[in-house]
Parts: C-alpha cells; sequence; structure tokens
C-alpha cells in the first residue's frame, strides 16, 4: 500500500469579490508519497501560493478533501490543527522570517517552544545543533540574523523548518530573495535532505531549479497540465 502524506481530493478554493467570483483552483487531485521531492511550476496568479497555503493548513478549501497523513484536516479542531500544522509542517518562505532580536540558535528553536510538551533543554540543545549541521551552519549557531547573508538566513530558515521532524516541508520559492550561487547552494541543500528522506513539496517559478525534484508538474489557471496541453493551449 502507498505511503502517502499528502492526498487531495477534488480541491476547489473561489474566492469572492463583489459581484466577481475568482476559482483559484480547480479540481485539484494529488498525492504526494513518503519521500518524495516534488517541484510545482507556473507563472504569477496561477494558483501555486493558494495551493500551498491549503497545504500548510493556512487556509481551507472552498470544497474538496486534504488527507494529511491520512486524516482529513477538516475534521481537526483549531487546537488539533495548530498542533498538527506545527508537528507535521516545516514552512521556508521566500522571506525567510528570522527573528532579528535573537540568535540563531534560538530563531531555530523557536517552534519547540509551541509543543505541549516542551522538550529539555538538553533535548533542544541537540536537536538545533543536529538541524544546524545539515545546513552547512554550525559555526553560526550564535551570529544573529543580519550578520548572515541572504542565502544563510534562508539555510537557518530550513534548518528551523526541520527542527521539528515534519512529516513534509513545504517551500515557497525559496530562492525568490537571493542571487543564483545562494539559490544554488540553498538548492543543493534541499537534495541533500531528500536524499535522506525529507519530503518536500516546493513551488516555483524559476525553471532553473525544476530538475532538482524527483517529480514535476506546472500549474496553470488553477488546474494542473501536462507540457503538450500547455502548448496547444499557446
Amino acid at each position: 500500500m502507498d505511503n502517502f502524506v499528502v492526498e487531495l481530493k477534488d480541491i476547489c478554493k473561489k474566492f469572492e469579490l463583489e459581484h466577481m467570483q475568482t476559482d483559484a483552483l480547480k479540481n485539484i487531485n494529488l498525492q504526494i508519497k513518503k519521500g518524495e521531492y516534488l517541484s510545482i511550476s507556473g507563472p504569477s496568479g496561477c494558483g501555486k501560493s493558494t495551493l500551498l497555503s491549503i497545504l500548510g493548513m493556512l487556509d481551507a478549501p472552498s470544497s474538496g478533501e486534504y488527507l494529511l497523513n491520512g486524516k482529513n484536516v477538516a475534521e481537526l479542531s483549531d487546537t488539533e490543527g495548530a498542533r498538527v500544522r506545527n508537528k507535521e509542517i516545516g514552512f521556508i518562505f521566500q522571506s525567510f522570517n528570522l527573528i532579528d532580536e535573537i540568535n540563531v540558535f534560538d530563531n531555530i528553536a523557536l517552534p519547540l517552544s509551541y509543543r505541549d510538551n516542551k522538550p529539555s533543554n538538553a533535548e533542544i540543545k541537540q536537536k538545533v545543533e543536529e538541524c544546524i549541521e545539515l545546513v552547512g551552519l554550525s559555526s553560526r549557531l550564535l551570529h544573529y540574523p543580519k550578520q548572515l547573508s541572504g542565502g544563510q538566513q534562508q539555510r537557518v530558515s530550513i534548518a528551523r523548518a526541520l527542527v521539528t521532524n515534519p512529516s513534509i516541508l513545504l517551500v515557497d520559492e525559496a530562492t525568490g530573495n537571493l542571487d543564483s550561487k545562494s539559490g544554488d547552494a540553498v538548492m543543493e541543500v534541499f537534495s541533500n535532505l531528500n536524499q535522506q528522506g525529507t519530503t518536500i513539496c516546493a513551488v516555483t517559478h524559476d525553471t532553473r531549479y525544476m530538475d532538482h525534484a524527483s517529480r514535476q508538474l506546472k500549474l496553470l489557471d488553477g488546474v494542473f497540465w501536462q507540457n503538450e496541453e500547455i502548448r496547444q493551449a499557446i
């Protein structure tokens, strides 16, 4: 039996704007296996960010069903949903979303402070050190975000996303604020993590990085398209 982390069944998302309705997503069906590296590409406004918000339980679909590790997220209470989101989903954004006033160690450890059963200080230290080593920045633990380059800050945000042992990493245009050299380094981190078993779903408009993924999907006008279908539509 396939071990799916994510299953989306006929997901639709509609936005109502005064007298106009926008269909951001139309009958999306998607399955992501444990250990898979999926990229979703498409132009601005095609529905990528909306899809990622639903996958990350930051927004709810207008219709359809979302199963995360076999659980229907629509049946979770707000408290249960927040707990599942903190434990099962790691977020990496285009803007690094680090807190400038605290150092790298504390930024990475932050998600653990929201756990119902907060780990001991020794457990937190061990986990943070493991995660910072995975992204190659062990020597920067006591630095502050403003003392780091953009690429280094993004790698810190990856370590922070990993610290809870999430079932899946959701990556939103992770290289959008980086130069090509830093972007390449960050994408290499994702490839290495996936080779070690991390499940990744990354959305991007940068076609240079699609080949890092083991499976590639294209989103256009709220639906998944095959290459041939896109050529015919154009």
